[in-house]
């Protein structure tokens, strides 16, 4: 079909197609990844207020905190393999962020929360569960506005983890996000866009 005049009045199929031939997932596709992502930062930060966290031993602390970070790297690899076989890479690429963001976050806010309660002292005030998560937030913002601060050597070296972690989660899990959406695009056919 060469007549573009013919092009335009054809019906878009499922959502696919655009005007200027690109396929593309549709606004429910989207508004979908949206909520899913959305659903998935909610049940997270909604099972953090919710579950008990106790201030038990360090010890403790520290293995539940290793065993968070494997299960990071767990769900953004299991995200990456997703991403590659889903008919529309970038909107699960969204979701993977999502998804691989606020595990993360979730997990330094409940670490500064069990460190603060197995070794009080660690932080500048006490901190409860949401002053935990804004100490999260400020610091993988960069922000620090430095009313919270870690006073503790541990609690200095797991801000330091958080703050590399950070860089490598935006740095690095881009990178490897957007190899995996052209890998994705090239799977199904689709030519990725240039860089």
């Amino acid at each position: 079909m060469n007549d573009p005049a013919a092009a335009r009045t054809e019906p878009a199929q499922s959502g696919r197609a655009t005007d200027r031939g690109r396929t593309g997932p549709g606004l429910w596709a989207s508004a979908a990844s949206l909520a899913r992502a959305l659903f998935v930062a909610a049940s997270l930060v909604t099972a953090y207020y919710l579950l008990p966290l106790n201030g038990g031993s360090t010890s403790g602390a520290s293995a539940l905190f290793a065993c968070g970070l494997l299960a990071v790297v767990v769900v953004f690899s299991w995200e990456i393999r997703a991403i590659v076989r889903s008919p529309h890479p970038r909107l699960k690429a969204v979701e993977a962020l999502g998804a691989t963001l606020a595990l993360y976050l979730v997990l330094f806010a409940s670490a500064y929360y069990l460190l603060e309660h197995a070794v009080p002292g660690s932080f500048s005030e006490p901190l409860t569960k949401t002053d935990a998560l804004y100490f999260t937030l400020t610091t993988f913002t960069t922000v620090g506005f430095g009313d919270i601060t870690a006073r503790s050597e541990t609690g200095r070296v797991v801000t330091m983890l958080q703050m590399t972690g950070g860089l490598l989660l935006v740095g690095v899990a881009a990178r490897v996000l957007s190899n995996a959406i052209r890998a994705g695009l090239l799977r199904q056919g689709r030519e990725p866009p240039a860089e």
